[in-house]
């Protein structure tokens, strides 16, 4: 199972899944990603009935972003 963030690509497979009403499962499988990070991924980002993968990618990005200035802002441990 690869690891790391879902691509723009896994993400309108994850889309394209849920149109045709496929169990999270059956998409996992097909993604070769854990069932809970399809579960995680489309309650994050509107449901099964409001998932868009453009938006969830966006979404995700400004997310990451955001943590990584958080993290820059708290600078290096000035261990003493």
């Amino acid at each position: 199972m690869p690891g790391g963030r879902l691509t723009q690509q896994e993400r309108q497979q994850i889309a394209l899944g849920l149109a045709d009403d496929l169990p999270y499962a059956e998409i996992a499988r097909r993604l070769d990603r854990p069932t809970s990070t399809i579960t995680r991924e489309v309650m994050r980002n509107g449901g099964p009935n409001g998932y868009r993968a453009d938006l969830a990618h966006r979404a995700t990005e400004r997310r990451a972003h955001r943590r990584r200035r958080a993290a820059a802002a708290d600078g290096p441990s000035s261990g003493g």
